[in-house]
């Protein structure tokens, strides 16, 4: 008989382990596929986002492009990013909780 210093809870383990693992390389691609799209300026400006929060697109409608007030455009699009992104972190956030079971798995 071979002695398994680690034994069978700890190869159990191991097993539970890798098959999250993979579960979550399945997600993460899952998660690249799906898209959140937000406006901001009452739909003056549109953003889409992926779940790598990657920008996929970027739309400003004409009438928000004012060369005298710059700096509200900028201000929208700010806005528009940094909800989309947020939304995308939270969407990932939720996902990945369903697979880790609320556990913190660094790099995630």
């Amino acid at each position: 008989m071979k002695f398994n210093p680690m034994g069978p809870n700890m190869n159990k383990m191991m097993k539970e382990a890798r098959k999250v693992q993979e579960q979550i390389v399945q997600m993460q691609e899952e998660l690249r596929q799906r898209e959140m799209v937000v406006t901001s300026g009452g739909g003056a400006v549109t953003v889409r986002v992926n779940g790598k929060q990657e920008i996929l697109s970027l739309k400003i409608a004409p009438e928000a492009v004012d060369p005298d007030d710059v700096e509200m455009l900028e201000d929208m699009i700010i806005a528009a990013v940094n909800e989309a992104v947020k939304q995308s972190q939270d969407m990932v956030s939720a996902e990945m909780a369903k697979i880790t079971g609320g556990f913190n798995i660094p790099g995630l």
